[in-house]
């Protein structure tokens, strides 16, 4: 089940930061990550609601450690998403979605630092070889012209990602009841308190860009409804397995990317943008293995 989780969640995901990059041409970074959450929290309430009426289960208790999971994950979602935004506007759609794709390989560093996750030999060739796929990505001409600012900025984003993942499991896993349940929990009040907090960023400082995403309603929402199912399989399925063993097989979003920047965004994309993105799924079956 995990396994479909994580499919459901890499296309979904793939066709959310495809609709990001659109909208990042038109609105700002705080307006861009806003619409990827404003829609997102009644989706996840009525799902909530449905789960509960097909699955009848008592409400969890909700500790101290588990708000400190979900206001530690919420905060690193939001900088994540600003960050990826940024790389949209720096670089073309797949390679942006590419180095944010550094997220897997973060994933499994920390797990294994401080979430007890083991890795093989064959693991750590597939973390290095995502480190070369980021490298790759982030260079407009090769290895020669390597961009160090997307470098940093592609890691940051993947690093905050990594965390962002790694806490939802952590909260998830300190309530009771059926892993679904349990994500969508947490799915909830992580995206609930995310709406609030931009909400309120940009009424004090950016009315403009609130108005700017009312005057955008379908693509606004196509964004906050692929972000939300995305999220639905990333909680559902983290919930069943450790991060870095989701994250890695997640990595197949990179093909669903490279179709979508092709044939729907007609993204120009270079022999060495797709020889990265293919190093990072080779990267992510390596891992797999492990």
């Amino acid at each position: 089940m995990w396994i479909m989780f994580t499919f459901l969640a890499a296309f979904m995901q793939a066709w959310r930061n495809a609709f990001q990059s659109k909208l990042s041409k038109e609105v700002s970074v705080a307006g861009v990550t806003l619409a990827r959450f404003i829609w997102a929290g009644p989706i996840a309430a009525c799902y909530l609601y449905g789960l509960h009426q097909y699955q009848p289960s008592a409400l969890p208790e909700f500790t101290g450690t588990f708000w400190g999971f979900v206001i530690g994950a919420s905060s690193m979602q939001i900088l994540a998403t600003g960050l990826m935004v940024k790389l949209f506007k720096m670089q073309n759609f797949a390679i942006g979605a590419g180095l944010a794709k550094g997220e897997a390989l973060v994933a499994a560093i920390l797990g294994v630092l401080f979430f007890g996750t083991q890795l093989s030999l064959l693991g750590w060739i597939g973390v290095v070889i995502g480190g070369l796929a980021i490298m790759l990505l982030s260079s407009k001409q090769g290895f020669k012209q390597l961009s160090v600012k997307t470098v940093l900025l592609g890691l940051a984003c993947g690093s905050a990602f990594a965390l962002t993942s790694l806490w939802v499991r952590e909260a998830s896993l300190t309530l009771q009841g059926p892993f679904t349940h349990r994500a969508a929990w947490v799915l909830l009040w992580v995206i609930g308190l995310q709406t609030i907090v931009l909400i309120g960023y940009l009424l004090a400082k950016d009315k403009s860009t609130l108005v700017a995403l009312w005057q955008r309603p379908t693509l606004t929402l196509s964004i906050s409804i692929t972000s939300c199912i995305g999220s639905i399989g990333w909680f559902s399925a983290m919930s069943l397995q450790a991060v870095p063993y989701v994250k890695t097989l997640g990595q197949i979003e990179v093909f669903f990317t490279l179709m979508i920047a092709v044939f729907w965004l007609k993204d120009k994309v270079k022999i060495n943008d797709v020889a990265g993105l293919i190093l990072i799924a080779i990267a992510a079956v390596l891992v797999m293995w492990s």
